[in-house]
C-alpha cells in the first residue's frame, strides 16, 4: 500500500465521522414508520433494512438498534467509508456485485443466522441508479429475513453528478427519514415477483418521505 493511500486511510475516516456528526447536528430530522422495524424486533425477528445508495450519508442516525451489519463495497472508497462507519460503533462486511460479491454474500448468509440487522444500499456500489441488485432479493429468499425499506429526503442540499446523483444534504436543512413496511420473500414466490414488489416497496417509501417533507411546504432536493 502507497503512502498516500496510508495517510488517506488515517486521516479521512475521523474526520469524516466529525463532520458527519456535525452536519446531523443542524438539520431538523423526523423518523416516520419506525414501529415496522420494531415489530420486526417484537417477533424477536431481524431485518434486512434497504434504502438507495444516493442517501447513504447520514441513514446511520435513522437507525435506533443496537448494532448492524452493513454491506459495503470492497473497493478503496468502501474502505474509507468502512472505516468511517466505526466510529459510530457499525460493524461492516465487506464486498459487492463487481467485487468480492459472492464471498461477502456467503459471509452475509452466515450472518443471517446472527443476531443483528443487516444494512444494505441495494443499487450499490456502482448502480445503476435505483435499480436492484440479485444480492438483496436472494438474501431475502433464502434467509427468511424481511426487507424494510428506508428512505432519507431533505429540503436543501447539493447532487453530485455521480452514477447515484449522491445527495448532500445542506445544513439547517429539513429531513425526513422514512421506514416502509416490512416485505417477506413468500414460499413458492417467482424471483421476478418479488423483486418488482420491493422495488415498488422502496420507491413508495421514498415518495412517502418527499410527500411529509411537502407537507412542510419544502420540496425534496
Amino acid at each position: 500500500m502507497k503512502l498516500s493511500d496510508k495517510l488517506l486511510l488515517m486521516t479521512v475516516p475521523p474526520l469524516a465521522a466529525t463532520l458527519i456528526r456535525l452536519l446531523s447536528l443542524t438539520i431538523r430530522h423526523e423518523i416516520l414508520g419506525l414501529g415496522y422495524l420494531k415489530a420486526v424486533w417484537a417477533r424477536n425477528e431481524r431485518a434486512i433494512i434497504a434504502f438507495w445508495h444516493d442517501q447513504l450519508l447520514l441513514m446511520v442516525f435513522a437507525y435506533p438498534g443496537k448494532g448492524a451489519k452493513l454491506l459495503i463495497s470492497s473497493s478503496n472508497d468502501g474502505e474509507l467509508l468502512a472505516r468511517t462507519m466505526k466510529f459510530f460503533s457499525q460493524d461492516t462486511v465487506r464486498g459487492s456485485s463487481s467485487k468480492g460479491g459472492r464471498a461477502a454474500f456467503k459471509q452475509m448468509l452466515s450472518l443471517a443466522k446472527v443476531d443483528a440487522d443487516i444494512v444494505l444500499t441495494p443499487d450499490g456500489p456502482k448502480g445503476p441508479r435505483h435499480q436492484l441488485k440479485d444480492g438483496v432479493v436472494q438474501l431475502a429468499r433464502l434467509s427468511g429475513r424481511p426487507i424494510v425499506p428506508l428512505a432519507f429526503v431533505c429540503s436543501h442540499g447539493h447532487r453530485f453528478g455521480s452514477w447515484d446523483r449522491f445527495l448532500l444534504p445542506y445544513p439547517f436543512s429539513r429531513g425526513v427519514y422514512s421506514y416502509g413496511e416490512p416485505l417477506y420473500f413468500d414460499k413458492g414466490e417467482n424471483v421476478k415477483d418479488f423483486r418488482v414488489r420491493l422495488k415498488d416497496a422502496l420507491q413508495a417509501n421514498l415518495h412517502c418521505a418527499e410527500k411529509y417533507l411537502e407537507s412542510y411546504g419544502d420540496s425534496a432536493v
